[in-house]
């Protein structure tokens, strides 16, 4: 019975949203491992970094937030992202901002169920993909889904802002 618990993780307002628009997904926990990032979690889990999305939680020049979504074996070009998006400047936030604005942990942010509603941006490269694993929106928790439901339900903008790392 305990390994069955283990197994699920409690509601987080990202799983109730999926539910809630029907959304397939499946559930997979790992260790959380502080400063671990992607190619902990993609490790543990024995999937490939690449189809692994982190959600950056970044602001403009003016401090209005905004969600990127990226692989998790590249980073972004600020410059090529704020060009994109029609902005002087992308910077991402600092994690007790991130916090503020997203309602998660750094480490825990998921693009759905957000405190807030902000802009969400997509590359581009993602939606080629037949299954992303995204956060859950708890540390330790990611859910596989189909990348097109960040367009249906995020009204995500697809971007070219990727580096390789």
């Amino acid at each position: 019975m305990a390994k069955k618990d283990k197994a699920h993780v409690s509601e987080t307002p990202a799983t109730q949203l999926l539910k809630a628009h029907k959304v397939e997904f499946t559930e997979h926990p790992y260790e959380y491992v502080e400063h671990g990032g992607t190619s902990e979690s993609a490790r543990q889990l024995g999937l490939d970094e690449h189809a692994v999305v982190k959600t950056l939680v970044m602001q403009d020049q003016d401090g209005r937030p905004l969600l990127v979504l990226m692989h998790g074996d590249c980073t972004v070009s600020t410059k090529n992202l704020a060009r994109q998006i029609g902005a002087k400047s992308v910077e991402p936030c600092k994690p007790e901002v991130a916090n503020r604005h997203s309602g998660y942990l750094v480490g825990g942010t998921s693009p759905f169920g957000t405190r807030k509603e902000m802009p969400v941006y997509i590359e581009s490269s993602i939606l080629d993909l037949p299954r992303i694993a995204i956060n859950g929106g708890r540390r330790g928790f990611l859910v596989q889904i189909a990348p097109r439901v960040c367009v249906e339900l995020l009204d995500a903008k697809p971007v070219q802002c990727a580096l390789a790392q």
